[in-house]
């Protein structure tokens, strides 16, 4: 049953990747009034929000767009940053949202924040440590259940960010409509992009919790086995 629980959940992770992919690209097409880039935007939208310490910087690659809480940076990829469209707008408005969210000292975000060098470090070793513990399950059980306890961790993390995205998502559409950045048509589709942007978080959250799941059911029957 769970081999078909991680296969689902590769298949929906798969459509919905390409369903954003797509949908970023349409929208990548058509333009918001005015003329604003991503690079206006991100400005705009932190000058109205009162905030004056984060700067707005371009980075490499294809929608490698976010926040950084440390250096307090909106990091925008090349096609976002310079780019006057739907796509370029939810993005960068996006990632702005973050921004606000560190402002106001938002729960989830800083919560997530307290999480990361934990998670981090969990994240480097935490496969390593489940395949020892699996092969060691009868004789050295413990080990296992490290494991699971830094893969829990992770899937922690995985649902701590669901609510800061999709928070930083209705600060992003929040403030594009009052700015009157996007009109009517320009809107819905800034939503739609952002509400497919948020599926991929869901679904890889579900996809750590099966995960986990399966490693404490080799670990509950490892222990029952010995």
């Amino acid at each position: 049953m769970i081999y078909v629980l991680f296969i689902a959940i590769t298949l929906i992770s798969f459509a919905v990747q390409r369903t954003l992919q797509s949908k970023f690209e349409r929208y990548s097409q058509v333009p918001i009034p005015y003329g604003l880039t991503g690079r206006d935007i991100a400005m705009r939208m932190l000058q109205e929000n009162g905030i004056d310490n984060v700067t707005v910087t371009q980075i490499d690659g294809r929608l490698t767009d976010h926040y950084n809480p440390t250096t307090r940076t909106v990091n925008l990829s090349r096609e976002v940053y310079y780019g006057n469209s739907v796509s370029a707008a939810a993005v960068a408005a996006h990632e702005c949202g973050h921004a606000v969210q560190h402002a106001r000292a938002y729960s989830f975000l800083t919560l997530r924040s307290a999480l990361v060098p934990f998670v981090s470090f969990a994240s480097n070793w935490v496969q390593w440590i489940l395949l020892v513990g699996i092969l060691t399950i009868q004789a050295v059980p413990q080990i296992m259940l490290v494991g699971i306890i830094l893969f829990a961790a992770t899937t922690l993390f995985s649902f701590v960010t669901l609510p800061v995205e999709i928070n930083a998502s209705q600060r992003a559409l929040a403030w594009l409509n009052q700015a009157g950045v996007t009109d009517a048509i320009t809107h819905d589709k800034a939503q739609d992009a952002l509400k497919w942007a948020a599926y991929t978080y869901v679904v890889a959250a579900l996809g750590s919790l099966a995960t986990l799941v399966y490693y404490i059911l080799i670990f509950v029957g490892g222990s029952r086995d010995d």
